[in-house]
């Protein structure tokens, strides 16, 4: 099913967000890094909601070329997703997984951490070009804290001060924001209760605000 989905990263309605993970291949210093592919099986630039995570898990990163930012890949967080998704009755079409920092980080002993401040700022522009990419945009879901601050600090963010000088695309209206737990919490009561919040926050545009 990978090796599938890796051969369809150009079709049209994804086509230019995967350019975008290309470019970001390549980080500043001109250091190859991973980023995920987009899924072919979501909505792409069509999609109505995008479903925010915090970066990259270790099966995704360790897939390499083969990783997708998709509710089919196997592990709890996207098994979680895709049962919040078919339980809300959101079409698989109307929305779009992402992160909200597009690579992996590490502490200094190169074990996986949430993302800090300095994070969110330095992938506010791949953020920025993403959400300019997605024009019929409704609905963030923020899965975790830093998802949720990442995409606050950027709607939030000044006009005047773009991200990255002659950078287009961007946010052009704003979408409505909510704020969910990550859905895979070592308690067991609050896995049950974020899911749960995942299911209702996929809802949302089928309720009257």
């Amino acid at each position: 099913m990978t090796a599938s989905k890796r051969s369809r990263v150009d079709e049209a309605h994804v086509r230019e967000l995967n350019a975008v993970v290309r470019s970001l291949r390549v980080a500043a210093d001109g250091v190859d890094r991973f980023v995920p592919w987009f899924d072919p099986d979501s909505g792409g630039v069509g999609s109505r909601v995008l479903v925010l995570m915090e970066s990259p898990g270790p099966r995704t990163v360790a897939a390499g070329d083969l990783g997708f930012s998709s509710e089919d890949n196997q592990d709890p967080t996207a098994a979680a997703l895709r049962e919040a998704r078919v339980a809300s009755g959101l079409p698989r079409s109307a929305y779009l997984r992402w992160n909200v920092v597009p690579w992996p980080v590490y502490d200094g002993d190169g074990r996986r951490r949430p993302p800090t401040v300095a994070d969110l700022d330095e992938a506010r522009p791949a953020l920025n070009a993403v959400l300019g990419l997605l024009p019929g945009l409704e609905l963030v879901v923020a899965v975790g804290a830093p998802a949720l601050n990442g995409i606050m600090r950027l709607l939030t963010s000044a006009p005047d001060e773009p991200d990255e000088p002659g950078e287009p695309g961007g946010v052009t209206r704003l979408p409505r924001v909510l704020g969910v737990p990550h859905p895979s919490p070592r308690n067991a009561h609050d896995r049950v209760e974020s899911r749960a919040r995942l299911r209702r926050a996929l809802t949302a545009l089928t309720r009257v605000p």
